[in-house]
């Protein structure tokens, strides 16, 4: 194994942990990250409680989300959220596929969701819904066939995330670290944005406020916030 494909998959678990522990995901929720070296193919782990998953729970798949490495592994179910946006985005590094209690609100009201705070800028300039009920009717909400993940990479387009009806959101990444560092503050900008909602008229950033602020989202504002999110992981396990 090469060390740039360690790191990755070090990263990916220690993203894992981080979401578990920022209170993003509980038994469900799932983050994957393509191959550094093989764009083809991407890492998602077989089915377990996020906050357990260890580099050897990681299976390799291809863009089909058909296993590569651990046929006799359970395999996550809605693998193909992440092939086929991996397929329609050739910049995605990571997808993270969450059911966050902050967000799911404006999931289930269809009121959009738009940056209020600096951080929140991350989430960018639209926040597209994606409605399974349009193109298949009635389903048990879980994204399981290609042509249900094809449909969310189309409504996805090329924002930053994306919210599914009465589901949650999914959301993706130039890098690991971005990908965490957005899907956590776009969940923080949902939990301040319905409470200034209960308060009265909210004051969203502008156009030109959102790509402002979002330059402190450089490397270094990454590299920052998940130093801290480690230490919080490093804490709770000490």
């Amino acid at each position: 194994m090469t060390r740039q494909l360690q790191s990755c998959l070090h990263e990916l678990v220690v993203a894992t942990h981080i979401c578990a522990n920022e209170g993003i995901f509980d038994a469900f929720g799932h983050v994957s990250a393509r191959h550094p070296l093989h764009p083809d193919r991407y890492f998602l782990s077989r089915c377990r409680p996020p906050e357990l998953i260890g580099v050897h729970d990681l299976i390799e798949f291809s863009l089909d989300s058909e296993p590569e490495n651990s046929a006799d592994a359970e395999v996550c179910s809605e693998r193909v959220i992440h092939g086929e946006i991996y397929k329609a985005r050739p910049d995605a590094m990571a997808v993270c596929h969450h059911h966050c209690s902050a967000t799911l609100p404006f999931c289930i009201t269809g009121e959009q969701l738009v940056p209020v705070y600096h951080l929140g800028a991350s989430i960018g300039r639209e926040t597209p819904f994606w409605d399974q009920r349009d193109e298949f009717g009635e389903t048990s909400l879980s994204v399981q066939s290609a042509r249900e993940g094809a449909s969310l990479a189309r409504a996805l387009g090329r924002n930053a995330l994306v919210l599914m009806r009465r589901h949650g959101a999914t959301v993706v990444g130039s890098s690991i670290r971005e990908l965490v560092f957005r899907t956590i503050y776009s969940c923080r900008n949902a939990e301040y944005q319905s409470q200034a909602m209960l308060i009265g008229r909210i004051s969203p950033l502008s156009l030109g406020e959102i790509e402002m602020a979002g330059s402190l989202k450089n490397q270094s504002g990454v590299d920052r916030a998940w130093e801290h999110w480690v230490k919080r992981l490093d804490t709770v396990s000490g």
